[in-house]
């Protein structure tokens, strides 16, 4: 997207499956010592692989070499489900959207901006129309909206960060972690792996798991769709027929990703795995019930 743009980007390579490399950030920091790199792109939640980055690591890499270079953010599958600090962390412009974390409908792009951003779009000579923070700005000083408002989304936002709120964001948090955890207690009694190479890159809202050399992971998908009417996620890009994904974030409690771990198990069977019906299952039950 910022490359059709016309803007000078250099993309910093990783193995899919592991997390962003802080200190490689910090030596390409260090290097710029005239400060052409003006702001460092970062996703905190990877949803096609499962894997979650330290974005407190790279607002360290950027204090570290002491570049002015603003920090962007990309929370789509973390925000709302997962601990984000945007403040504490140096954020200066968070993006997430409706379809994750808040529960509703896709629609809704919702960002933050801190001050030092805000100040930043005055100076800027990007071409800007429908995301123009400050025609929002103005429509928000006069209590309206700059277009025609998605008024049902907003209405199901509302009611989103009340449901949010109710439960408490540590609450939300845990949750979501527990979830998380009982699925990683599956995938191991099934004999399988995460795409995520480590606990410290385990993501809480979503797993995508590996299938045995020559398996193609899709057909999991396809039939648990086809037969059970249970939708699961493919693997995408570099791992595209090498994992499913399952998505746990969200209004989503134990006993309904019980019932998503034994369709997933009953697929594995139907397809010829070496998965024994309940394994998974039982596992994760027994977390379930222990665990916090």
């Amino acid at each position: 997207m910022c490359q059709r743009h016309g803007l000078d980007v250099h993309i910093v390579e990783t193995p899919w499956g592991h997390g962003l490399p802080a200190t490689e950030y910090e030596a390409i920091l260090k290097a710029d010592k005239n400060h052409t790199i003006k702001v460092v792109l970062a996703t905190h939640n990877e949803t096609a692989t499962g894997v979650k980055s330290d974005i407190a690591a790279v607002r360290k890499a950027l204090d570290a070499a002491g570049h002015p270079a603003m920090l962007f953010v990309d929370g789509v599958s973390s925000i709302g489900s997962m601990d984000f600090r945007m403040d504490e962390w140096g954020v200066d412009v968070a993006v997430t959207g409706s379809q994750k974390g808040f529960m509703l409908p896709a629609g809704l792009a919702i960002v933050g901006f801190s001050d030092r951003a805000m100040q930043a779009t005055k100076t800027s000579t990007l071409p800007r129309t429908f995301f123009d923070v400050h025609d929002m700005q103005k429509g928000y000083d006069n209590d309206a909206f700059p277009y025609t408002p998605p008024v049902g989304l907003m209405n199901g936002l509302k009611l989103a960060l009340e449901m949010i709120e109710d439960e408490g964001l540590e609450n939300v948090f845990a949750r979501h972690r527990r979830i998380a955890t009982g699925v990683r207690h599956a995938v191991k009694a099934w004999g399988l792996e995460l795409c995520a190479v480590s606990p410290d890159v385990y993501s809480d809202t979503v797993s995508a798991i590996k299938t045995p050399d020559g398996f193609n992971a899709t057909d999991i998908v396809t039939r648990a769709a086809d037969k059970y009417g249970m939708a699961f996620g493919v693997g995408l890009g570099e791992v595209a027929g090498k994992v499913f994904r399952i998505g746990h974030l969200g209004m989503l409690t134990d006993a309904m990703m019980l019932s998503g771990l034994g369709v997933a198990e009953m697929v594995m069977v139907d397809l010829g795995l070496d998965i024994k019906l309940g394994s998974g299952v039982a596992a994760a039950q027994e977390f379930y019930r222990h665990g916090v």
